[in-house]
């Protein structure tokens, strides 16, 4: 079932939202060869728990997980798409670092992403996460009153099939609000004006993740969760929680 969200709830959502923009913020920051992964989930707890919220992510556990998923962030590196868990091995420099989180304040949600890398960045990467963000903010325009699902889909996925990446097919956004998954799916490639319709009030986790190999399968460590391009190829993941309103949409996990 899908909720149409009140003015109020999208304020308090827009609440959850800014310290999932302050974690991210955090950990980047934290980032640097030699840290780390779990270090980097702890600064994440630190916002979290500073700020009043608790994360949606901590002990999660859909359908195709074997376990629980044990921390505040996923963090994904190079090969590894989304879901990856946070770990003792360090980060090195040249690491390309996705990294994911979500908060609850009184009963609301909000997730974002954000992809960067440690120390020196190599041109392909660089374009590879200048694709995906650009692919996110062409999803996020195309989330206004009246479109279609499938018209969220179609942006990013052009501009992701144009520069050449994979697109996994079974993950991408979803709807949010007092649960962090909620109808309705938001596929990451689709065809425009198929469906479901973009009322106000509305809210979605548009969240574009880009393959640079260019192949559209993916793998599932042993782990469960982390799943890893199966060309070895580098991903990029970015991620926002967007209104749709009546003035056009309201992106709720800036800064």
């Amino acid at each position: 079932m899908v909720e149409l969200k009140t003015d109020a709830g999208l304020d308090a959502m827009r609440v959850a939202g800014r310290v999932v923009a302050d974690a991210l913020a955090a950990v980047r920051a934290a980032a640097a060869p030699g840290r780390r992964l779990l270090e980097l989930d702890e600064v994440a707890r630190t916002v979290l728990r500073e700020a009043g919220a608790v994360s949606p992510f901590l002990g999660y556990r859909p359908s195709f997980a074997p376990t629980p998923f044990p921390a505040v962030i996923c963090a994904s590196v190079n090969d590894a798409i989304v879901h990856g868990i946070p770990d003792a091995s360090r980060l090195r420099d040249g690491d390309l670092v996705s990294i994911d989180c979500g908060a609850l304040v009184d009963g609301w949600a909000s997730d974002a992403a954000v992809s960067f890398t440690v120390g020196a960045t190599r041109p392909e990467d660089q374009r590879l996460m200048d694709t995906t963000r650009q692919a996110l903010a062409a999803g996020v325009a195309a989330a206004v009153a009246g479109a279609r699902i499938g018209d969220v889909s179609h942006a990013i996925g052009s501009i992701g099939r144009a520069a050449g990446y994979g697109i996994p097919a079974d993950f991408g956004g979803h709807g949010i609000g007092r649960q962090m998954h909620e109808d309705p799916p938001v596929p990451n490639d689709g065809r425009p004006g198929r469906g479901y319709l973009l009322r106000p009030g509305l809210v979605i986790a548009i969240e574009p993740m880009f393959l640079a190999g260019g192949a559209d399968g993916y793998a599932t460590d042993d782990d469960g969760w982390t799943l890893r391009t199966v060309d070895g190829g580098r991903a990029a993941h970015f991620e926002h929680t967007v209104a749709v309103t009546e003035e056009g949409p309201r992106v709720l996990t800036l800064p």
